[in-house]
């Protein structure tokens, strides 16, 4: 889409290529009804008054609200992404499950309709397909990735590291024999409980 012309803020101008005269030669006229937006409108003899156009400007008008919004967010790169999978699995079963609840409620009414006559399906069913088919793809895209074992991998890692740490201190000082074993001890004891 060509950007209108807004001189001196007045209503935004269509800005689209004339057909007779020379090239460059703009379209002056206010942008179509609908489509005032600046950078989106076109006059109404350049289709600014379309259906098409409007959906388009709205749509246009939704990305530049989302890149605004996009930009003052605070977005930090996920560290862990064993955790941040395992959230959004749980996320995404949780609002299949709040979908379930509304399409019980529904009972027979799973169907209505249309405006031509045509019978329609709910839009509640269509989103608790959706959600499902989410919740079905992220735990099948988690057992393909065997987070748990992962997970368990990187455990054993760290515990592996803390007791390699608790037997350096304890040589470092100079405790042996049944001191370090009651030390090894108690440690464990801790981690168990963490």
């Amino acid at each position: 889409m060509t950007k209108p012309r807004n001189p001196g803020g007045e209503h935004p101008r269509c800005g689209a290529q004339k057909r007779k005269g020379p090239p460059g030669d703009l379209c002056r006229r206010p942008a179509g009804w609908g489509t005032d937006h600046p950078g989106v409108g076109v006059c109404k003899l350049h289709g600014g008054n379309t259906r098409a156009h409007r959906a388009a400007a709205a749509r246009q008008i939704a990305e530049e609200q989302a890149r605004t919004l996009l930009a003052t967010l605070n977005a930090q790169p996920v560290e862990d992404p064993f955790t941040a999978l395992a959230r959004l699995a749980g996320q995404a079963v949780a609002w299949q499950e709040a979908l379930a609840d509304i399409v019980n409620r529904l009972g027979d009414r799973i169907r209505y309709e249309g405006a031509g006559g045509a019978e329609q399906l709910r839009a509640e069913i269509a989103l608790y397909e959706r959600a499902m088919d989410r919740v079905g793809t992220i735990l099948a895209r988690i057992a393909q990735l065997g987070i748990e074992d992962r997970m368990a991998r990187v455990t054993e890692r760290q515990a592996d590291a803390l007791v390699a740490a608790l037997e350096a201190g304890l040589a470092s000082a100079g405790v042996t024999g049944a001191a370090a074993a009651e030390a090894r001890r108690v440690a464990a004891r801790h981690l168990r409980a963490v």
